[in-house]
């Protein structure tokens, strides 16, 4: 089903796709690629924190749910070399860094439908050579799918005809209880290091090992509001790897999120000040499956650049349980 949902920032209308398959329901909307609502049969609220109102899109809410690149968390600097090309980005984040690719990056974009059907939904994004100081020509697909069981699948695809950076992520914040906030969800990480980061949330090239600290979720363990897990890129491998589950989020009903990914990384995120209105802090947990942040300055990081006329899929599935 489509249906009109409002008018973006420039007065174009932003449509609402929905779709299921398996017990789930998703809504997807053209704005961001935005996943707006999911729902599981025999349960009473929803799972991903969204909006019914476009305009809460356009303001606080702009990372609810989108797909954020080209390239997801920070650039330190806000500018990285790409072959002999020095590119420069918007320093949206402290007037010093890159955050998600400035305020052109894919989350505020308008997205074209390129397919859609009852389990399945294909959109299109178009970024211009130098776009946000990123080089190429690049085509983006997103391919949403719903499968059963109860599983939400998002493929990626970025395909350029220069070299450029790329490191998608989808940005969904997540409340599998529907309470106010997320004390008392159960979390597990299959991460035995994270990226250590400075003042500015900047890796510093260090890669600690989670044992013996409070990062170690790698058994799991009750999390709550001001946990130190809670802005956090977990380095779940070194390369990028065939799809498998690295993270497990279960609320105190009982209800379980998988999260399977090809990605090298996973960051955790807490929004810690309501940014939906009438909402609480700690309202929801951001888990953005990615490449580690500030690539293009780490040379012993998984690389986010792509060739001329390559092609990269980036694969994440949201698998469901009770």
């Amino acid at each position: 089903m489509i249906r009109d949902f409002g008018k973006d920032a420039q007065g174009a209308g932003v449509q609402a796709i929905s779709f299921g398959a398996g017990g789930l329901r998703a809504r997807v909307l053209t704005h961001g690629a935005i996943l707006q609502d999911l729902r599981l049969e025999g349960v009473d609220h929803g799972l991903t924190l969204g909006s019914d109102r476009m305009a809460d899109y356009l303001g606080p809410m702009c990372y609810h749910g989108p797909i954020v690149g080209p390239v997801a968390n920070r650039i330190s600097g806000a500018r990285a070399q790409v072959g002999a090309r020095d590119c420069r980005f918007e320093a949206n984040e402290g007037g010093r860094h890159c955050l998600h690719s400035g305020r052109s990056g894919s989350h505020a974009r308008p997205w074209q439908i390129a397919a859609a059907g009852p389990d399945h939904l294909t959109l299109t994004l178009d970024l211009a050579d130098g776009e946000g100081g990123f080089p190429g020509h690049r085509r983006i697909t997103a391919l949403w799918q719903a499968l059963p069981p109860a599983t939400l699948r998002l493929t990626i695809r970025t395909e350029t005809d220069a070299a450029t950076l790329v490191n998608f992520t989808n940005h969904s914040y997540w409340n599998l209880d529907g309470a106010r906030d997320w004390s008392g969800h159960h979390l597990r990480i299959a991460a035995d290091r994270v990226t250590e980061v400075d003042a500015d949330l900047i890796p510093t090239g260090h890669l600690p090992e989670v044992a013996g600290t409070p990062l170690d979720l790698r058994v799991g363990r009750a999390i709550r509001p001001g946990d130190p897990v809670l802005d956090t890129n977990f380095c779940l491998s070194d390369t990028p790897r065939p799809l498998r589950e690295v993270l497990w989020l279960t609320g105190q009903t009982g209800l379980r999120l998988a999260l399977a990914t090809t990605e090298p990384g996973v960051q955790v995120y807490d929004n810690r000040v309501p940014l939906r209105p009438g909402a609480a802090p700690h309202e929801g947990l951001a888990i953005e499956p990615q490449h580690w942040p500030d690539a293009p300055h780490q040379p012993g990081f998984p690389s986010i650049l792509l060739a001329a006329g390559a092609r990269r899929d980036q694969i994440t599935e949201w698998r469901f349980t009770r």
